[in-house]
């Protein structure tokens, strides 16, 4: 394992959404042991970080991002031993282990929120945000505020009468960061998972932790839908409970949580739901680095970047995107790459299932300056799948009934799906029922497809052609390429490259890699052809080590060369 204290700046992320991949006890739900069982799996794939998503105790009315227990295991998952054994043998095979920490509400059902409900004068009433409402009796909502999804996030408790706020969903209610006790208690908290040896964690919705002291109501807006770059929808911006000032100077606070730990270091990735220069603020600001340390920020080290999930695969668009991740994190800054995940369309489904396209996805993903993130399933293709709104187990897919019709021209039209589930599957791990899931007989908490089409890790896995293989090749590709893990990027310019050419080096004092990815469906020759020899690509039939200039690329082949002095 690299002990490096910035290794996550070199690492490429898994994440594994347990409860989907591989159910070890034959109860048709994803567990700890399941994940045990796989780590060699993953470790020849070739990543080298897990982020796993929460599998602390929960009612699971939102599967695990309401939390009932920050402290203990939900029993479906295994319990606080199996966790000990999971990091302990990650960290044998030279994996870390990356928590997905709820850090911004609770369940309903956590005893806190229990307390806080019983009565006004409990202790805890002040863990969470609670107001009297407006009008007649208080009962209109203290304000204007919009949950996350839509709706007002005000909450009516019917015997006391007063309002609780949930950015999220109704029956996660926020906790109250003005509370120093809360401030304490949360840290604390990942204090715990930190001394059992887990290597960071991974934030959700972390930029809504602080609303206005004063509660002021947001401001309108132009925009009806949010959008990547900007959360503020209905009308209404966020303004007053998102990304707020006291929110960024708390993510110092975070950084100092984990700092203290350094024997390895650990680190943070947050969540935030933001135009790119605000999600560059939870990074902090510049600090100078030690005799031994480059230098880095006091914020979180990094954030989610969502603009690649829904960037096309049209060159100019590539383009663009690189040019303005490298210009609002430069060094020591770093972008991340995430093009899927458990809330997300899968990406391969915004591809058109076009495994070619997936191919090149992959090496976009994994030679581009920033950490990778890689959902399950991925390296093999899964498809999202087509679930009707009326069986979801999605909480959301029910927050406003909408006719099938209405869920299905979203999803054609606009490639977004209003059922998560479609995206949270079983991995596919063979051609057996239920796909090697859980045993033949069993039902798992979700549908496998009926026709797998060889999107499975026993199909692949012999195949040099297929993508898990490419998943393969470019993640060996950057272990054992430092131009790759922590080089320089400089893009080249259209003219040597062509309009349908994405081009790009990646320079390290040792090396210089030459990156070229066909962003179309025709064979596309170079106005200036790159001398050097080709290391790999995403066609494995390309000879490899052949010296002699790059001239043609085929419909969406990628190719990594060394660049010829």
């Amino acid at each position: 394992m690299n002990d490096s204290k910035r290794w996550w700046e070199e690492t490429v992320v898994y994440q594994v959404y347990p409860r989907s991949f591989l159910d070890s006890n034959g109860d048709g739900i994803g567990d700890l042991e399941g994940l045990i069982s796989r780590l060699d799996y993953l470790a020849d794939l070739g990543v080298e970080t897990l982020w796993i998503s929460p599998f602390y105790r929960s009612p699971q009315c939102d599967f695990g991002y309401d939390i009932s227990d920050y402290r203990d295991v939900a029993p479906e998952y295994g319990n606080l031993a199996t966790v000990d054994r999971l990091v302990s043998e990650a960290h044998a095979r030279g994996l870390r282990i990356v928590l997905d920490m709820v850090l911004n509400h609770t369940s309903d059902q956590h005893p806190w929120f229990l307390a806080s409900r019983a009565s006004r004068s409990d202790p805890r009433r002040g863990w969470y945000v609670w107001r009297h409402g407006r009008g007649d009796g208080g009962k209109r909502p203290p304000n204007n505020w919009h949950a996350m999804i839509g709706g007002s996030g005000w909450h009516r408790d019917g015997p006391s009468g007063e309002w609780y706020w949930a950015q999220f969903l109704p029956f996660q209610p926020d906790l109250n960061y003005r509370n120093p006790a809360v401030q304490a208690e949360m840290l604390d908290t990942m204090r715990f998972w930190l001394d059992r040896g887990v290597d960071g964690f991974r934030l959700d919705i972390v930029n809504a932790l602080f609303e206005d002291a004063d509660f002021r109501d947001n401001p309108s807006s132009w925009k009806l839908l949010p959008s990547d770059d900007d959360p503020s929808m209905l009308f209404q911006a966020s303004s007053n409970t998102l990304n707020h000032p006291d929110t960024l100077a708390f993510m110092k606070e975070l950084r100092r949580c984990v700092d203290r730990y350094d024997h390895p270091s650990r680190f943070l990735v947050g969540e935030v739901n933001a135009a790119i220069d605000q999600a560059r603020a939870h990074c902090g600001d510049l600090r100078p680095g030690t005799a031994d340390t480059a230098p880095g920020t006091d914020g979180l080290n990094l954030v989610f970047l969502f603009r690649s999930v829904t960037a096309p695969l049209v060159a100019g668009t590539m383009r663009s995107l690189m040019a303005d991740y490298e210009e609002h994190f430069p060094r020591p800054l770093l972008p991340t790459w995430v093009f899927s995940n458990h809330d997300r369309l899968r990406r391969i489904s915004r591809l058109g299932g076009d495994l070619r396209r997936a191919k090149l996805n992959t090496a976009w993903q994994l030679t581009a300056r920033g950490v990778p993130f890689i959902y399950y399933g991925e390296e093999i293709g899964m498809l999202q799948q087509r679930l009707p709104l009326k069986t979801a187990l999605d909480p959301i897919a029910h927050r406003f009934p909408l006719p099938q019709w209405v869920a299905d021209l979203v999803r054609n039209r606009f490639k977004e799906s209003l059922n998560r589930d479609e995206c949270r599957t079983p991995m596919q791990w063979d051609e057996s029922p239920n796909a090697g899931f859980c045993p033949p007989g069993i039902t798992p908490w979700l549908p496998t497809p009926h026709n797998l089409d060889g999107r499975t890790v026993q199909r692949q896995r012999s195949d040099p052609e297929s993508l898990f293989s490419c998943y393969r090749r470019f993640l060996r590709l950057r272990r054992e390429h430092p131009a790759l893990r922590r080089g320089d990027l400089e893009m080249l310019p259209e003219s040597s490259t062509g309009r349908h050419i994405v081009g790009y080096r990646r320079k390290d004092p040792s090396e210089t890699l030459v990156v070229l990815l066909n962003a179309s469906g025709s064979h596309r020759t170079l106005p200036s052809p790159v001398a050097g020899h080709v290391i790999v690509g995403t066609a494995a039939a390309r000879p490899a080590g052949a010296e002699g200039p790059v001239t043609t690329l085929a419909p969406w082949e990628g190719v990594v060369l060394h660049e010829r002095p």
